[in-house]
């Protein structure tokens, strides 16, 4: 099997939270302290994917409007990986990053 999908992790405006009822109860623990972010997967580099989301192309619901930077620290030592270990990995971290404090937007 290939490993070619990754997992993501971008860094969304905080005006996310204050527009987005949807966004504020997905996050009910958020710490202030920390960012709002987008955790995704892709079979293209996530630098690639970004810029998708930015152009309209496959935009994550708020990514195309809020997205400001990817965040590589949070997902650099993550293996590439085949797609269904790719679903399970954008879950895991998701729920991962929202125990931090994020708040967390992933579909």
């Amino acid at each position: 099997m290939k490993k070619r999908c990754c997992v993501y992790v971008i860094r969304l405006d905080s005006a996310v939270w204050e527009n987005s009822t949807a966004f504020r109860r997905e996050n009910p623990g958020h710490d202030p302290r920390k960012p709002c972010v987008y955790v995704g997967k892709t079979g293209h580099s996530p630098e690639e994917r970004f810029k998708n989301h930015k152009d309209g192309k496959k935009p994550g619901r708020f990514v195309r409007r809020y997205g400001l930077a990817l965040i590589p620290r949070l997902y650099e030592r993550i293996p590439h990986m085949t797609h269904e270990d790719a679903l399970v990995m954008e879950k895991m971290l998701a729920e991962r990053l929202r125990r931090r404090g994020y708040a967390v937007w992933q579909r």
